[in-house]
Order: C-alpha cells, then sequence, then structure tokens
C-alpha cells in the first residue's frame, strides 16, 4: 500500500492555500462592491467574451452548470446581466452583461490589475507563466 505524503506536501491542499492567498485580496477588492467572487467571474467572462450561452459561460467561469442558473438568477435581480432564450432552441439561454455589471468591471479593473501584477512580482514573470502552464496541464481534459 502506498503512503499518503505529508500534508504539507499534499497537492490538494497546497493548491487550497494558494488560492486562499491568491483570492485574499481580490475578497477585499470585492467586498466594497457587493457581489461575490463567483458574480466577478461570470461579469469578466461576460466582459471579455460578449453574450453566451450558459453552458459556455458555465465553463469559462468554472462554475457548474446549476451553480451557474442560481448565481444568474441572482445577478439579474441586481442587475448586472440578462438572459434570453435562443430563438431556434428554446432550452438554450444567452446571458449578457448589462451597463450595471460592466460598471463594476470598469470601476476595480484597475484594483483587480495591480493585484495581478502584485502576484505576478511576487513570483516573477517565468515562474507566474510556468506556474500557469502547469495548471492548465491539470484542467480536465488536458493533455501533458
Amino acid at each position: 500500500m502506498q503512503k499518503l505524503p505529508p500534508t504539507a506536501r499534499s497537492l490538494p491542499i497546497a493548491l487550497i492555500r494558494a488560492r486562499e492567498g491568491v483570492m485574499a485580496p481580490i475578497r477585499d477588492m470585492l467586498s466594497e462592491t457587493g457581489i461575490t467572487e463567483q458574480q466577478w467571474r461570470v461579469l469578466r467572462v461576460l466582459s471579455e467574451n460578449g453574450p453566451l450561452d450558459a453552458t459556455t459561460l458555465a465553463e469559462r467561469a468554472s462554475l457548474l452548470f446549476p451553480s451557474l442558473t442560481r448565481i444568474a438568477a441572482k445577478m439579474r435581480e441586481k442587475g448586472l446581466v440578462t438572459q434570453t432564450r435562443d430563438d431556434v432552441d428554446r432550452r438554450r439561454h444567452f446571458i449578457a452583461i448589462t451597463d450595471e455589471g460592466q460598471k463594476i468591471i470598469d470601476e476595480c479593473s484597475g484594483t483587480a490589475a495591480q493585484i495581478a501584477a502584485d502576484t505576478r512580482a511576487q513570483l516573477g514573470d517565468e515562474n507566474f507563466e510556468t506556474l500557469l502552464d502547469l495548471l492548465a496541464l491539470l484542467e480536465p481534459g488536458a493533455k501533458g
């Protein structure tokens, strides 16, 4: 039987610790906006890509589809996104960012860019890019 690595060298635990370190300043930024981390990701993806069908949006925002459904409903109530049905396939929904949602992105973009730059500086350019490349290898369906 193979022995478990010590928790100090456990990849899942290390990823959680790293995520918490990366997300702490983002959570601070978002505390002033009234939106959640998940809502921020949805707004970021929509701002970057334009309207998307719900399945694609869930994938790009790293959300489970049922979670996106719930999150999008709350975001519609806040006036941050709109949702429309596809004229051809009535089961398919498209979600788009509203001016109010884009306003949050615009207001936070400077702080968010500084947070990203600080993380890059902490790691150094080469390590930052290497880390992103290595993490991409762990994504479902990635080929090493």
